[in-house]
């Protein structure tokens, strides 16, 4: 399948980060972290007293951008950093930029700087993606 390729990716936006989605995605990853469930938690470790949000869910903000901003690619891998927490009721938004296109035989590889903003925009994750597809 040809890939169109954007130099620019996204944004991929959630308005609010929500506390029942927190819940719910603890449970499937049977996380019992409490900084995602407990504020009393998150206030005793001095992080604030907003809820955290898993750093799986915040992959999957990037991921779903990718998916988004190029439809039809398989993602091969996804390097990312985590540099800041994300808190319940924050927009974020990711996003990201094409760094190299190169055609090897049958494969299309492109390779991407990607990241994600919480507000303020302050980066919460950075890191690169490698899409593939079959050559344009």
């Amino acid at each position: 399948m040809e890939m169109e390729i954007p130099g620019d990716l996204g944004p991929w936006v959630v308005d609010a980060v929500r506390p029942d989605n927190m819940r719910l995605l603890a449970q499937a990853l049977a996380d019992p972290n409490p900084i995602h469930l407990d504020r009393d938690a998150v206030r005793q470790l001095g992080l604030g007293d907003r809820l955290i949000n898993q750093g799986p869910a915040n992959f999957a903000y990037v991921l779903n951008m990718l998916r988004d901003a190029v439809p039809g690619a398989e993602i091969r891998g996804l390097r990312v950093r985590l540099l800041s927490n994300v808190f319940e009721g924050e927009r974020v938004e990711a996003a990201g930029k094409v760094v190299s296109v190169d055609e090897d035989g049958d494969e299309r590889r492109v390779e991407c700087q990607v990241w994600l903003d919480a507000e303020g925009g302050r980066r919460a994750i950075e890191g690169t993606a490698t899409l593939v597809s079959a050559p344009g």
